[in-house]
């Protein structure tokens, strides 16, 4: 049987993992997007374990609101990819610096 404690050391490696994808590349927007998709998804695993440990379906709800976002979020910034590359045509995130108001 997996206990409480593993999901959330699993939780906080996934976390980890996606901070240091966000802090040590700066350079391409893709694997930025992707570190946050990660972030919500360790952030998602630590609320359904808490849920199932604790016997209450509230963290399980808040999973698919957030699953709502992360889906909306991913949508729109690849839309907004698509469209920096057909005009600027780089995605590097060092190139994007005349967007500066």
């Amino acid at each position: 049987m997996v206990a409480l404690n593993d999901y959330l050391i699993l939780g906080a490696i996934l976390f980890a993992l996606s901070v240091m994808g966000i802090v040590l590349n700066r350079k391409n927007v893709v694997i930025l997007l992707m570190s946050i998709e990660l972030m919500l998804l360790a952030v998602n695993m630590n609320f359904v374990a808490f849920s199932h440990y604790l016997g209450d379906t509230a963290g399980q709800v808040f999973v698919f609101f957030i699953l709502t976002v992360a889906a909306a979020e991913a949508s729109i910034g690849l839309a907004i990819l698509i469209v920096l590359f057909r005009n600027r045509q780089t995605i590097n995130v060092e190139d994007l610096d005349s967007l500066k108001g």
